[in-house]
């Protein structure tokens, strides 16, 4: 045209710039601006700047914008929704809020478009700042008679972002004109805050309306399937896809696919979806790597995560790093762990708070707190998945004291900001209000403190949230109230239940054989398995049977420990391991059958980790002074392990026992060479609102005077009553006099003197200990029961001791616990890690980042219950 020597004129110059805007060619927009200049239209008519306002909004710099609406002499109604729009685009919330408010200063009256916008804006404002202003826009186009359909998707959308789901659904309900994009905002919006039954209940009705789902609901919908664990659904959905080739080759359908596959447990479906895709986005990709790092399967999370980079020549972005990460740290194969941090650093994404969330965990899994702690405090903007990771943290490190503080802390953040303003949205004015994932983590604090107090508090609110129908919330209070000595409330919780899994009978059937009541766990695990015989979804598993080996071990019940652990190949299709096999040994080392438990050990399968069943040999040999099994045992397992403070301790002991001091003494050298360090002992007790908490031989007590003289006095009654100190418990060459002043420093007497000073007369005392109860602290509490008749009640790390006028429910028979492998496992609600596994549901869908909604819903954790 130009060539021609015809000049463009008012008309050609739109038509121009919106192919360009097409193009995103900002250098040809900008020739395009020099001659609309030249030629005379900057200023009119207005179509040409509008036009050129446009092309700016979606190809160049919102300065560019600026500049030219401030130079348009006459703005009409289209002049102003376009700058809106490009300050949306830019995601400038306030000033689009303000431009709306120009608009109508200026009598320029707003359209549907206008709307839209301002709308959008809305949702991205604070809750109580977006409602309120979302509101009055909603009140202005009723105002005007709009009921355009996108308008009225616009405000679906608002009231979802903004938490107002009944209200996105009235208004859904409402207005009969609704296209795909109302069904999509929707079924999206019900999805978004989990509401996933009615999210499918939308798509149905879709369906049944005739509507033909595209991509975007294909893609919302399925995560619903993926929560729910709906898999025939999800499968019935993929099949629909199949269908259409546009749906299928989608990026997003892909992720959404793989994503339900893999939350399902179906790794190899979603990776056949994700071969099957050859336009891979970096949404697919985290999909899939999320999926690995999901299930467990690190190496290939890592593999894969590697080909993105190096072969497809994809960058990641913070959520690919939130679910390698955790794969990193469980991943034997990946020794440089804290390399990946330097990663994230080239990578700048080290202040974006998912990425913070994941390098917290990472640390404090390989027992670096202090490291978590910094990035924790350092943090410019927490969530709550902030706070429950660090709280997590401090349970995985056995500092439980800090994650009930920590706990508190977080909660009297809230309580600050609630009376300034009820409004949050960051830092400053979030509400941390615990979330099911909270009461999970801080439930083992309370069990492993025996913090009953604070156990019921937090199951109170539990109630009060309706949190406690979560079947692991619901888990952690079984698990908490048998640890705090409450047997009966454990099973009533347990009862209570409208769904229970297998790490909720799991719970149980160890806590009846920690109280010792190993006939009670017998009937529960029989129950268990006649529901799953009867087609239930709870079968027993691995789990299972370390609990009830070690219910019966606890009770003496050898034969049926025995019978159980022949028959669990061939009527529960489940493999002996090492951990079962050590779980036996210990049933038949407790009841003084050494030479076949000895033997036992020597059958078990090449390529057995033997560890766990040498500690066990280890402990039957310390209570039954077999001097010459314990010295096998032992040279064994200080091979295996050599850094394990346990073994060189046992094997002291048992020299100590039989009066070889000087071997005892060789033992403790070579440990003290080898910079291994005995764990002391310490015991907690609850008053009022704190945990107490004492060492062997504590003095730093504020009460510890008061303490001391109380337990002079009162052994002083006790030898009357005919107990005389076992000193065959000190294992130290010294003289009587001196091992009896020992003996009375013991951790559990401290904490019991000190409940016994501080609680009114016949109130219950209950006190948790990190080892076992010790012969004479055994026997000690047995007079101390019945002289100030009180019921006491002490847990060590193995089972409940009740003393009560001057016996203990154990009869007496109890010995070393096994080791702490197997406590892990059995003092655990299950041997999966389900907190480690990432952060996959970030990587759900289409979503290039996740939500907090995601984080909170789907953030995995350990939910630990032991004591280190």
């Amino acid at each position: 045209m130009t060539a021609a020597g015809i000049p463009p004129d008012n008309f050609a110059f739109p038509a121009v710039l919106k192919a360009v805007t097409g193009l995103q060619d900002l250098n040809t927009g900008k020739q395009l601006h020099a001659a609309v200049i030249k030629f005379g239209y900057h200023s009119s008519p207005v179509t040409v700047a509008n036009t050129l306002l446009n092309m700016y909004g979606k190809c160049g710099d919102i300065g560019d914008v600026l500049q030219l609406f401030d130079r348009i002499p006459l703005k009409d109604q289209v002049s102003w929704n376009s700058m809106i729009a490009a300050l949306c685009r830019c995601e400038d919330w306030d000033p689009t809020l303000e431009a709306f408010r120009s608009m109508q200063l200026e009598c320029v009256e707003p359209s549907s478009f206008t709307l839209v916008s301002v709308a959008l804006a809305c949702s991205h404002l604070s809750k109580r700042e977006g409602l309120r202003l979302g509101r009055q826009i909603h009140g202005y186009s009723l105002r005007m008679g709009d009921n355009k359909t996108f308008t009225n998707n616009a405000l679906m959308a608002m009231y979802a972002k903004l938490g107002k789901v009944d209200d996105s659904k009235a208004l859904f309900e409402l207005f009969l004109n609704r296209d795909m994009v109302s069904w999509n905002t929707m079924i999206s919006s019900l999805t978004q805050n989990d509401l996933f039954v009615e999210a499918l209940s939308v798509f149905h009705l879709m369906v049944l309306e005739g509507i033909k789902p595209d991509g975007v609901t294909i893609a919302s919908v399925l995560p619903a399937c993926s929560h729910l664990e709906m898999l025939d659904t999800g499968k019935e959905i993929h099949a629909y896809a199949l269908r259409y080739d546009d749906l299928i080759e989608n990026s997003f359908v892909g992720s959404a696919l793989v994503d339900m596959y893999c939350n399902c447990g179906q790794v190899k479906s979603g990776r056949q979806v994700f071969d099957g895709i050859l336009d891979r986005r970096i949404g697919l990709w985290n999909a899939m790597i999320a999926g690995y790092a999901q299930n467990g399967l690190d190496e290939e999370a890592l593999r894969l995560f590697t080909e993105m980079e190096e072969v497809a020549k994809i960058s990641p972005n913070p959520t690919t790093m939130a679910s390698v990460l955790p794969a990193c740290v469980r991943c034997e194969a990946f020794s440089h762990k804290e390399s990946i941090h330097g990663y994230v650093v080239k990578w700048g994404f080290e202040r974006d708070r998912y990425v913070q969330n994941a390098l917290m965990d990472m640390y404090s899994r390989m027992g670096k707190l202090e490291v978590s702690q910094k990035i924790f405090n350092r943090m410019e903007v927490r969530d709550l998945v902030s706070w429950n990771t660090m709280i997590t943290g401090y349970v995985i490190c056995g500092r439980h004291d800090d994650a009930l503080l920590l706990l508190h802390e977080m909660q009297r953040v809230r309580a600050v900001k609630d009376k300034k303003n009820d409004d949050y949205d960051d830092e400053n004015t979030v509400c941390y209000r615990p979330n099911s994932i909270t009461l999970m983590t801080s439930l083992p604090s309370c069990a492993a403190l025996a913090a009953l107090a604070k156990g019921k508090e937090i199951h109170a609110y539990a109630v009060r949230n309706a949190l406690a129908s979560d079947v692991a919330v619901g888990s952690a209070l079984v698990d908490m109230y048998a640890k705090c000595g409450c047997l009966s409330l454990s099973r009533r919780v347990f009862n209570e239940m409208p769904k229970r899994n297998a790490i909720t009978w799991n719970v149980l059937i160890m806590a009846y054989g920690m109280h010792g009541q190993g006939e009670e766990a017998l009937k529960l695990f029989k129950s268990m398995a006649a529901e799953g015989a009867r087609g239930g979804e709870v079968n027993p598993n691995e789990v299972t049977f370390i609990a009830i080996f070690a219910a019966c071990s606890h009770s003496g019940m050898v034969s049926q420990g025995l019978d159980l652990f022949h028959r669990m190949k061939d009527d529960h299709c489940i493999e002996p391991t090492p951990d079962h096999y050590a779980c036996i040994v210990d049933l038949l080392g407790r009841a003084g059958q050494l030479e076949e438990a000895y033997q036992l050990i020597n059958t078990m399968p090449y390529g057995f980790d033997k560890a766990g069943a040498w500690s066990s040999l280890l402990g039957a040999c310390r209570i039954h002074q077999n001097v010459k099994l314990g010295e096998i045992a032992a040279e064994n397992l200080i091979s295996l392990e050599p850094n394990v403070a346990s073994h060189y301790v046992l094997l002291s002991n048992i020299y100590s026992s039989a009066g070889l001091w000087d071997k005892a003494m060789e033992v403790r050298k070579n440990m003290k060479e080898m910079g291994v360090k005995k764990e002391p002992g310490c015991s907690w007790i609850e008053f009022g609102e704190e945990v107490h908490k004492f060492l062997a031989g504590d003095l730093s007590h504020p009460q510890s005077a008061q303490i001391h003289e109380f337990l002079e006095k009162l052994s002083e009654r006790m030898r009357k009553e005919g107990y005389v100190p076992d000193t065959s418990c000190v294992l130290h060459n010294v003289d009587e006099e001196e091992k009896e002043y020992l003996l009375c420093g013991h951790s559990e007497k401290l904490a019991i003197a000190f409940g016994i000073l501080n609680t009114p007369p016949g109130t219950t005392i209950r006190v948790a200990k990190n080892l076992r109860v010790c012969n004479d602290c055994h026997v000690a509490t047995k007079f101390i029961s019945k002289i100030v008749e009180r019921e006491i009640i002490v847990r060590d790390v193995r089972r409940f001791h009740y003393f009560k006028e001057g016996s203990c429910s154990c009869g007496d028979y109890w010995v070393q616990p096994p080791p702490s492998k197997i406590v892990s496992h059995i003092w655990c609600f299950s041997n999966v890690d389900y907190f480690s596994v990432g952060f996959w549901g970030m990587a759900s869908a289409a979503a290039a980042e996740p939500t907090v909604a995601d984080a909170a819903v789907i953030f995995p954790l350990l939910l630990l219950f032991s004591e280190n």
